[in-house]
């Protein structure tokens, strides 16, 4: 079964794309923990992400810097966390999450985003790709 991230791949569901190569995507998550919460993804579906094969393993993380230093220039923040937990959606992917402290990695405060909002920090951290 194909799944939600596939979908956004193909196009057929919208998404606040913020950049893409051939093999990663990168995208504004709708239930953010904080603005600026973005997902990377491999474009070939595998669901776990220590199941990926080498190349794509090391090379999701080198396709997210700049993608995380764009996100520091666009939001405030200390720093970008990581997380990788791997239930949510069966496609491997990583979050990088815009964070002040440790307390502000928390799935427990994902909101859903407005359209609009997710508009405007996408076309900033954009902008600093």
């Amino acid at each position: 079964m194909t799944t939600i991230f596939t979908r956004i791949i193909n196009g057929e569901i919208p998404a606040q794309k913020l950049a893409e190569d051939d093999r990663f995507l990168a995208f504004l998550d709708i239930r953010p923990i904080n603005p600026g919460h973005t997902l990377v993804i491999p474009k070939k579906e595998v669901d776990y992400f220590f199941d990926l094969e080498d190349g794509l393993l090391e090379s999701v993380m080198v396709f997210s810097r700049p993608v995380a230093k764009a996100i520091e220039k666009s939001v405030p923040c200390k720093r970008v966390g990581v997380i990788v937990a791997g239930l949510e959606v069966p496609h491997a992917h990583v979050h990088l999450v815009p964070i002040s402290g440790i307390g502000d990695i928390n799935f427990a405060n994902a909101r859903p985003a407005d359209a609009e909002e997710l508009a405007d920090v996408a076309e900033k951290i954009r902008s600093n790709l």
